[in-house]
């Protein structure tokens, strides 16, 4: 199971973050997309160090290898830009999509990919999926990288979302707009073992 940070730092956000890894969580999206250089550094130095091989980062990939991150993150419109023989080749990566075309078109360099939003989202009320899921996980071809549902997901819908046929889940609003972020993400992490 994966979680996202919230984009911008939140009350309690370490403290969360090393519970959540203390929870049994496999991988942190870093994702601060406003964040200097600067910023996300201090940002990672303040998460502790046996943790940060669990993270993974959306910006400022540069930074990943002082900070003994081997994993980055590529939105739509970065992925479009890349050079896929860059020297980022020992890195494990993955990416974003909203829509099962992108998905099934992705170069095989990646080892999972979101695709968004499955529901409607949490953190932004207003981000409606408008994707036929059901209809859109039969035209799956791509088996090589691990589809990830993103947008909406909590414990309400993670069994059928992984019914439907996802390899796994991103939360994010779930755990950042929660007053138990810990208690939501180990509900979630229990319904989804048990599938």
């Amino acid at each position: 199971m994966i979680v996202i940070t919230n984009p911008i730092p939140i009350t309690n956000e370490i403290n969360t973050i090393h519970s959540l890894f203390e929870n049994g969580l496999e991988l942190l999206h870093a994702r601060k997309p406003d964040f200097s250089e600067e910023e996300m550094k201090v940002f990672l130095s303040k998460v502790e160090q046996d943790y940060r091989c669990l993270m993974v980062l959306h910006q400022h990939h540069q930074l990943a290898e002082d900070f003994g991150i081997n994993r980055i993150h590529f939105s739509e419109n970065k992925r479009a830009e890349w050079n896929l023989n860059k020297e980022e080749d020992f890195l494990i990566k993955s990416t974003s999509t909203h829509s099962i075309s992108d998905f099934n078109s992705l170069d095989d360099c990646f080892n999972y990919a979101f695709l968004s939003p499955i529901y409607q989202s949490i953190s932004k009320p207003e981000y409606v999926s408008n994707l036929n899921i059901e209809k859109g996980i039969k035209q799956r071809i791509n088996f090589k990288t691990r589809l990830v549902a993103l947008g909406g997901i909590s414990s309400e819908n993670i069994k059928e979302t992984y019914r439907l046929g996802f390899d796994t889940v991103a939360l994010l609003g779930t755990i950042w707009n929660s007053t138990n972020p810990i208690e939501n993400f180990k509900l979630c992490q229990q319904i989804a073992h048990s599938f």
